[in-house]
């Protein structure tokens, strides 16, 4: 039946050319029309097939993209709370770091003021026991002066007027006390 009216159809237009057909009758129309149904009517179960196959590619392939959108939103609050808590470990580190540093410092400071004052008092010591050798050198260098001294003057021989005198200066201080 449908050879026939494809025989049908090829012949009319053959016979007339090239153009505009108005009749309805005679145009492809019709031959669109049941061409059209025989594709619904044969190809709905193939077509329904194929459309509900791509329906649930399309449902799977959503599910899984919200699947993955769900896991990546745990990964990011999961990541975010570990930044977080590396940032807190960062900041606790660094407190300490700094409040070591400070105890360090102090005590450096502390022992080298301890250093000093143990290097002054023992310069003071060293100065003052220096000092107590310049007086001892100087005392004993002005006694040895003044034994060479009275030891030359009386190799000299004392006068008689000088003799006078000490006798009477003696006597002066033995006569005070």
């Amino acid at each position: 039946m449908f050879t026939s009216l494809f025989l049908l159809a090829s012949e009319a237009g053959e016979a007339e050319g090239f153009g505009i057909n108005t009749n309805i009758f005679e145009t492809n129309i019709i031959n669109i029309v049941i061409i059209l149904a025989f594709l619904i009517y044969a190809g709905r179960g193939f077509i329904g097939n194929i459309l509900s196959s791509r329906l649930q590619t399309i449902e799977s392939a959503i599910n899984d993209a919200e699947k993955r959108k769900k896991e990546s939103i745990e990964k990011l609050s999961d990541q975010q709370e570990k930044l977080a808590q590396a940032q807190a470990e960062r900041d606790r580190i660094l407190a300490q770091a700094q409040s070591d540093a400070k105890a360090a410092r102090e005590a450096i400071l502390k022992d080298i003021d301890a250093e000093i004052a143990k290097l002054q008092a023992a310069g003071e010591q060293e100065i003052g026991s220096e000092q107590e050798r310049i007086i001892s050198q100087l005392r004993q260098q002005v006694v040895d002066k003044a034994i060479a001294d009275a030891s030359a003057y009386f190799e000299r021989g004392l006068s008689e007027h000088v003799q006078q005198q000490l006798v009477d200066r003696s006597i002066d201080l033995i006569s005070a006390e």
